[in-house]
Formats: structure tokens, sequence, C-alpha cells
């Protein structure tokens, strides 16, 4: 089987199997002070660990058709994950674009209504100014009308006064005369009684 991992794993297996562990157990024995079946085991023990280790790395790795597949597969989904998100993206930016053509259409509405509110309150408006002048104009021609009745009255009084100031001036008159008559009269007679 072509592993890619297997190989790295028997190339790095090959170089450290192919240490001399013979100068290896010299060199225990030298400086380490170990005898030389002590050193013999440490080195067969080391080896054993390391040769267990890349075993055990081996076979978790995968085939090169396998990791080539699992790359395809990646591609592949990472091409419709990206497909998705552009479709998506379309989708919201269409609902973005349908949202605002909504807000400005509503708010185009609003401007309409309000201009529509506007115009009628101000038509109510001048409506109420007009009837509020020309029930104004009612009053203060009722008014006026009230006035020239209370001069006229006046008016009136005062000839009606005057007439009758006239007519006790005649009466006054009359009676003076009467009066001045009368006693023009008994003065005559008195005067002819004793004269």
């Amino acid at each position: 089987m072509n592993y890619v991992g297997l190989n790295i794993g028997k190339r790095l297996l090959s170089s450290i199997t192919k240490f001399d562990t013979k100068k290896f157990v010299q060199s225990l024995q030298t400086k380490g002070k170990f005898t030389e079946e002590q050193a013999e085991a440490a080195v067969n023990i080391v080896n054993k660990a390391v040769n267990d280790g890349i075993s055990s790395i081996a076979k978790n790795l995968v085939t090169k058709e396998t990791l080539n597949s699992i790359a395809y597969q990646q591609k592949v989904d990472f091409a419709k994950l990206k497909g998705e998100l552009q479709t998506m993206d379309k989708s919201e930016f269409t609902n973005l674009k349908k949202e605002q053509e909504q807000l400005r259409t509503n708010l185009t509405n609003l401007q309409n209504r309000l201009k529509e509110e506007i115009t009628k309150n101000s038509a109510g408006v001048r409506l109420d100014l007009n009837l509020e002048k020309g029930r104004i104009r009612e009053e203060s021609s009722l008014h006026e009308s009230k006035i020239e009745d209370t001069y006229t009255r006046i008016d009136e009084e005062i000839a009606n006064m005057q007439m009758q100031i006239k007519s006790v001036k005649t009466q006054v008159m009359q009676w003076l005369i009467g009066v001045s008559s009368g006693t023009a009269a008994l003065m005559l007679a008195f005067v002819r009684f004793f004269g």
C-alpha cells in the first residue's frame, strides 16, 4: 500500500535504525559507566521504543489516494459552500433591496399623506379664519346698526324734547299772556274803580 506518511515513517525508522548500535553501546559503557549487558539492554529498549512509536504513528497515517480524495472532497465542499454563500448573498441583497424599495415607497406615501394633511389643515384653518372674519364683520355690522339705532333714538328723543320745550314755551307764553292780560284788566278795573 502506498502510504505517504508510512514512507516518511519508514525513512525515519531506517535513519534511526541505521545508527551504529555497537558504537552507542560502547559510548554508554565508557561515558555512562554501563556494563555491556546494561548498555545493550538500554539500546534495545530505546530502539524498541522508537520503533513502536513510529509504528503507532504509521498506523494513523492515510494513503495518498485517501488524502487526495479528502482534498478533492474538501474542494467540492468549499465550492458548494462558496456557491451557497453567493446565493445567500444575492438573496440577502435582493431582500435588502426589496426592503429598501418598500421603505422608500412607505416614506413617499407618508410624505404624500403629510402634505395632504397639511393642505387639509391649512384649508380648514383658512375656512375657520374666513368664517371668523365673516362673524366679526356681522357682529361689527350689528354693533354699527345698534349704534345707528341709538343715535336715531337720541335724535328722536332730542326732537321730542325740543317739541315739548316749544309746547311748554307756547303754554308758558299763553299763560303769561293770560296772566298779563288778566293783571292788566284787573289794574284797569282797579284804576277805574278807584279813579
